[in-house]
């Protein structure tokens, strides 16, 4: 067994002149960092935090832009020993308020011994750890030493235990407390392991990734199973690439890439977004497997991103996907990619939404669900109904699952650990069915909306929609219905009202679009005001949610 600082010494030992990870930024020449590169510069991270006091073990939060410095950043404090976790650094598009409130309870929870972001971000850091128990310490790179001599000798992280945390991934959502998955090197290496067998992972293999790091998708999939395998990366932001998305395919070109993983909406935004001019001397064809995750899959997202890019070389058998959480690193499935195609499954609408049976159907009313292939060969998945009995093929229910690769806790965090598994199982809280050995993922038990892959608690919207004047108190129900032209969940508020004036209405919908904006950082484009008892309840008096979007995309 192994851990992450030991592979990276064998890398620095065996391939140091191999590019690890190529930077790619908008208007600006490619930075390549080879793998001897990549030791140099987080030894010096590790070395500032050797002499800032942080011992191994301790958590290191770091809060910098997509760069050379984040990379440096997380294997400096991993070579020293130290629990790296990713956030996300505070742009034009997060709220300073909500942001420091979530940073604030994150650092209340995790008390991580230092910070690494920038000098001009310091501030920030210090106000949202005002009310710790303790400062954390907060480096900068003014803080790195100007010379750090390579010592392996010296680097705790070499003597680490493979059952030791060695990092902790944070939850993306709304407003509340995130919670830190934190994950062993073993468990990681489980994963690493199986989920190269399921890609059928080779040596000349690249992977492009525009993913933030901050997400399981990009830490896993797009940084630690290239740089841990000894591949190449090549990584842009994120921020760079909702500009521009033609940059990836201007990369898998360039550098022949040929692995790279997306959330459902970025296939139809690539399809819709890049112009014709910006495919000239594209070629896709090195292209082995584009991985659809972290969204529902739809079906309809491929075929139009395969119809507007096969002509560049995109082959039907790349199209590629995955199921994946957190808590069991990343991957749970894997399903195309060329070894085995994609499947597609037409079920009855109506035994679906009764009878929770996902039966084939040809004709009639019928719903088409996209396969997130098979389980890695390290994970089991089993179905129950709402007793929590397995159910049989085919029957709908809550997809729960085990594997070698699973979280070791919800950092300090030990009641939402306990209620996260039943006798060794965790939880997902997917809901789906099993099919020829497939797992297809169709809803999710706790009622998340999913809008571009972030996580938004409807129980949030609702909550600040109720505090607007002439909104019916507790009359408020949100969810998400999909959108097919921009392929992922847009979000709806309906909301009752004594109101029937059709002005007031829309002032009580501005009042709800503004309040939900100011306080989550979710854009609600559809409010609907509705008079007193539209809004369907269960027999326990609470608001039927499933039943309420039924009734919205029926009236609509």
């Amino acid at each position: 067994m192994s851990v992450f600082s030991q592979q990276l010494k064998n890398h620095y030992h065996t391939i140091p002149r191999q590019p690890a990870v190529t930077i790619q930024r908008a208007g600006e020449p490619d930075q390549p960092i080879t793998y001897a590169e990549l030791v140099h510069g987080a030894a010096k991270y590790a070395r500032a935090l050797q002499n800032a006091g942080i011992r191994p073990g301790e958590v290191v939060i770091i809060i910098l832009e997509h760069g050379a410095d984040l990379i440096y950043a997380f294997w400096g404090a991993v070579l020293q020993g130290a629990i790296p976790s990713i956030l996300p650094f505070l742009t034009e598009k997060l709220s300073p308020e909500i942001y420091r409130q979530s940073l604030s309870a994150l650092i209340n929870i995790t008390t991580p011994a230092a910070f690494i972001t920038y000098p001009a971000f310091v501030s920030e850091v210090q106000e949202a750890a005002a009310g710790a128990d303790s400062m954390p310490t907060i480096l900068t790179s003014a803080d790195l030493p100007q010379e750090a001599p390579l010592d392996f000798q010296t680097l705790p992280g070499l003597q680490r235990n493979p059952n030791d945390i060695v990092l902790l991934q944070h939850s993306s959502g709304t407003t509340g407390l995130k919670k830190g998955v934190a994950l062993t090197h073993q468990a990681v290496f489980n994963q690493l392991e199986n989920y190269a067998s399921a890609l059928k992972l080779r040596e000349d293999d690249v992977v492009i990734s525009w993913l933030p790091l901050y997400h399981d998708m990009g830490l896993i999939a797009g940084f630690l199973l290239p740089v841990l395998s000894g591949l190449h990366l090549v990584l842009m932001s994120p921020f760079d690439w909702i500009r521009a998305p033609q940059m990836m395919f201007k990369a898998i070109t360039q550098y022949q890439g040929t692995l790279t993983w997306m959330p459902n909406f970025a296939y139809n935004f690539c399809a819709q977004k890049i112009r014709p001019q910006y495919l000239k001397g594209i070629n896709l064809s090195s292209l082995r497997a584009i991985t659809n995750c972290s969204e529902t899959i739809h079906w309809k997202s491929h075929q139009i991103f395969l119809e507007r890019f096969a002509p560049h070389g995109l082959a039907p058998a790349a199209l590629a996907a995955s199921y994946a959480m957190a808590e069991n690193v990343f991957a749970v499935t894997q399903g195309g990619g060329g070894h085995r195609p994609m499947s597609v499954d037409q079920i009855d609408a109506h035994d679906f939404q009764t009878k929770r049976i996902a039966r084939p159907a040809t004709d009639g009313n019928t719903i088409t669900w996209v396969s997130s292939g098979t389980p890695l060969d390290n994970v089991e998945i089993r179905v129950l109904d709402e007793n929590l009995q397995p159910l049989p093929e085919r029957g709908v229910g809550e997809i729960i699952l085990r594997s070698d690769c699973m979280l070791t806790e919800y950092f300090n965090r030990p009641h939402a650990t306990q209620e996260a598994f039943l006798e060794g199982w965790y939880r997902t809280g997917d809901i789906g069915y099993i099919a020829n050995g497939e797992v297809y993922v169709t809803g999710r038990q706790k009622e998340l909306i999913i809008v571009g892959g972030k996580n938004i608690y409807p129980q949030d919207l609702e909550r600040l929609a109720n505090q607007v004047s002439g909104v019916h108190s507790g009359r408020v129900v949100a969810f998400g219905v999909y959108n097919e032209n921009i392929g992922t969940e847009e979000v709806v508020l309906v909301a009752e009202s004594e109101t029937t004036d059709p002005a007031q209405r829309q002032a009580i919908a501005t009042q709800i679009r503004q309040k939900i904006n100011q306080g989550t950082d979710t854009v609600v484009r559809y409010v609907r005001i509705v008079e007193p008892k539209w809004l369907i309840k269960t027999s326990s008096g609470k608001i039927a949610r499933g039943a309420n979007r039924q009734k919205y995309i029926d009236t609509n």
